[in-house]
Formats: structure tokens, sequence, C-alpha cells
């Protein structure tokens, strides 16, 4: 079965968020199922860069509108995984992210920029390549939205699935946009990419799919609501049928830490001296008191309101009035920064907080942990608890999305039926939170059971295998 999956970021070659750890992991579960996947990605500098080119599979006119030729590169990255690569340096060769310049400005053509990754994905089926066709075509959020709408238009030559990895995230641009996509005109329609009055990459993903799905059950079942529909909720309550849940995994590759290289000692479920080591040599590296007798918890998290972390800010005074200590790795809104640095400086011995995203350090804060905080407004699947989880840093969460699917709470019952494995909490505000901070304060002066709980937690299949076989499943059923 030949699959490919469109995507605008793979890790480790190119990270804004989980969607990359997705992309880079899923393919390399699918293969052992029998499954010939291939992932296809625009040409951003750090792809090209790390990717093994073996040759030019085609060459051909951008969008209309869009400057510069451009050609499709095959390769492989040092993973194994094989790759196309759109190189249209006229849209893909910029300083900044993927999607916005230095100034964290959106590019004005970012609607040709990613329009083009879906055209491809459409002509691949269609024999671009002529030694490779897919039979399915998986999307990966609104960057790759247009590939369904694609394939529609050229007769569906292959099935198609969009995977939704964050809903907030739509891709909407102007009206005036729609003409240079090259799209049949009745497309641009309530019953199409129309979305009030404007063009969504995303809307059309999910009403040209032949499946859609998302990175968790929960979330699944939370979109199709006015909460967390994001205005598509009627759509997706029409497609509920061809709707589902899938959750995300852990590449055990990158995330284990019995072997992980970037953790000052190994440990693991059986031999857990080295987590005590890793946790000493965090509080060295961030000046933190050198004690074992205090909860550490950590934070890996973008800084927004998404992520709870107003929340979060309100509780950390009574945290740390308990004696516990507090680290963070993250960025984005300033304020949310400035007001972490300011904790930080109050409480040198308490706090530690590192703007910004460090890959090496992540690892290091999430083994040097014993608690790991995600109290999220939403959150559709996430994957730090799950690295928690393995890495027996107990998940405190609130019971959204992925985060409800895969954390069990400390209740007396969870613990007497030893499926206890973090900390959740319902309603997002400041007395839940604290009532699943004091549950893990309380847990914590039990040694045994704590010891307990986080053996449970990192007994927890968090592999892709179980995933990956949904989603091959998923795609024998689409190609029957």
């Amino acid at each position: 079965m030949r699959v490919l999956h469109v995507a605008a970021e793979l890790f480790p070659l190119l990270k804004t968020g989980g969607l990359a750890d997705v992309a880079g992991a899923l393919p390399l579960a699918l293969a052992p199922l029998g499954a010939d996947v291939r992932v296809l990605l625009p040409g951003f500098p750090a792809i090209l860069a790390g990717v093994a080119i073996e040759g030019e599979v085609a060459a051909f006119s951008a969008l209309s509108g869009a400057s510069g030729a451009a050609r499709l590169l095959f390769g492989k990255t040092a993973d194994g995984i094989a790759v196309y690569i759109i190189d249209a340096p006229a849209l893909y060769d910029r300083p900044g992210n993927p999607y916005h310049d230095a100034n964290q400005q959106s590019y004005p053509d970012n609607h040709l920029r990613f329009a083009l990754l879906g055209w491809v994905a459409a002509q691949l089926a269609q024999g671009m390549d002529p030694y490779w066709r897919p039979a399915v075509v998986h999307a990966h959020d609104w960057h790759a939205g247009l590939a369904p709408a694609y394939l529609a238009a050229a007769g569906r030559p292959a099935r198609s699935v969009i995977t939704v990895h964050n809903l907030a995230y739509q891709g909407v641009f102007g009206r005036d946009c729609f003409d240079a996509l090259e799209l049949p005109a009745h497309f641009f329609d309530r019953e199409g990419v129309e979305f009030h009055g404007n063009l969504s990459f995303l809307k059309a993903g999910l009403h040209f799919a032949d499946h859609i799905t998302t990175v968790s059950p929960t979330y699944a079942r939370e979109i199709t609501t006015p909460e967390q529909g994001c205005g598509l909720e009627g759509l997706l309550q029409m497609r509920r049928a061809s709707l589902s849940g899938i959750i995300n995994g852990v590449d055990e590759l990158v995330w284990n830490p019995a072997t992980d290289p970037l953790l000052p000692a190994g440990y693991s479920v059986d031999k857990l001296a080295g987590k005590a080591r890793c946790k000493t040599a965090l509080q060295q590296e961030l000046g933190l008191l050198e004690t074992d007798e205090q909860p550490l918890f950590v934070v890996v998290s973008r800084l927004t309101d998404q992520k709870g972390l107003p929340v979060l800010l309100e509780a950390l005074p009574e945290l740390l009035a308990r004696g516990g200590q507090f680290a963070l790795l993250g960025s984005g809104d300033a304020w949310l920064e400035e007001a972490f640095r300011n904790l930080a400086y109050a409480n040198p011995r308490q706090v530690a907080v590192k703007i910004g995203y460090d890959e090496a350090f992540s690892h290091r804060l999430i083994a040097g942990g014993d608690v790991i905080m995600v109290p999220s407004r939403f959150e559709p699947c996430g994957l730090t608890q799950l690295y928690g989880l393995k890495y027996g840093t107990l998940p405190l969460v609130r019971r959204v999305g992925g985060l409800a699917d895969t954390v069990s709470d400390c209740t007396l019952e969870n613990l007497a039926d030893d499926c206890a494995t973090g900390f959740v909490f319902d309603e997002l505000n400041v007395t839940d939170c604290l009532r699943a901070v004091r549950r893990a304060y309380a847990l914590w002066a039990r040694s045994r059971e704590w010891k307990q709980v986080r053996k449970r937690a990192m007994q927890q299949d968090v592999a892709w295998r179980a995933s990956a076989e949904h989603y091959f499943a998923l795609y024998q059923q689409l190609i029957a």
C-alpha cells in the first residue's frame, strides 16, 4: 500500500510544534505494517539541508501568481524516510520560520506557498512520479488542507485523509487569493472552501477529504461542539460518520530514558537510580537548591492562553509556599514570558525559567522533573504528557482532549486499582488546578505509593505501533 503524507514540518529537520514529531515518527511506524510511505515537504532551507537528495522527479511551473521555477526532488532522511521536496526557492528560501518573517508577520503569499504543497500532492496521485503513485494521500493540518480539494478536482485519483492537529489554526485568506489557486470556480462555495466570505485551507480539507482524523478520541468529540469547534462544528457534525480520533504516540528512538543520549544518566522502570541523578544534575544546571525532599514541577510549552499558563501563574505561589520547585522552558506571549522571568528573579533557588526552545534541554527537564504540568484550555493530543509518562515524570493535566485520554487521576479508587498515572483537574481555574497540586503533594508524602504510580506511568504503552495500526486499518478501509 502506497501512502503519501503531506506536511510542512518533519522532525528532526524542521520543528515548530508537535506536527513535526508526528510527521517524523508515523511513517517509520507504518513501514513494518506493510505501508510504502513517502512524505511530501516544502523546500525550506532546513529541510533541503537535512536530506540526501537522490534525484529530480519533475520540473514544473508554480501556481499563478508565484514567481520562479520549481522542481520536485526525491531523497531520504538520515533515519530512512523517503521524501519528496518541492524545490521552489522563490517561495521557500526565506529567513524567519516557515510561516512568518523575522518580525513574526505572516508572509503575504502564504496561500501560494502552501497551496503548492497540496497541488503537488494531487499531481503525484496522477503520476508526476511515473515510478511511484500513492493510493492514499494523508494531509496534515491547514498547510496541506488543499490536497483533498485538488484531488477532488482531479476526479479523486487517490483516497484522502486529513488529520487535524489543532483546529484553531485554519489557514484563512481573503477571497481575492482564491483565483490564484487554479481550483474550479464552483469550489468557492459554502459546500467547498468558502468560510465566512474568505478562503479556508482547513475547511477545504475537512469538506473534501474522504476521512477526517484528529489526534485523540476526546478531541474528535470536542470539535463537534460550539465550545471547541472554532466555527467549523456544523461541518464536523455533518461529517461525523467520517471523523475519528487516533491518539498520537511517542517515537521511542528519540524519547526513551534508557537510551536517551541527551540525559546525564539513563534509567528504566526497573532501574530508576538514574532519574535521581537527572534531577540533581538539573538542579545544579539551573541553580536550584539541590534536594530530593521536595517535588520539582516542570513545564515545556508554548506560553499562550491556550496552554492554560495564566492559571498556572496564579497557582504557583501556593505551589512554592509548600516548598516545591518549578522550572519552565518555553516562549510565546510577551507578558507571560515576563511574568515567569519575574517569578524566577524573586525565587532563584526555587524557580528557573528558560525562554526559547532547546530540544536537548527539554529532554533533561522532563527527565529531571517529578511532575510535568499541562493545564491546557484545549489540547488536541499533547505530547509532553506522553513524554512525562515515558520518563516517570507524573503529568498534572486538565481533563480535555488527548490529556483526558492518556492520564488517569490519582483518586483513591484508581490508586486501589493500580491504574493511576498522574493528576487531573476539570475546570480551568486556579481553585481546581490547586486541588490537583495538593493531590500531588499528598502522594509525594507517601513515598511507596508515589513510586508505584510512577512505575505504572512508565509502563503505559505510548509507542507509535498501536496508533500506526489504527491508521493502517483506516487506509485499508478507504481503498477497499
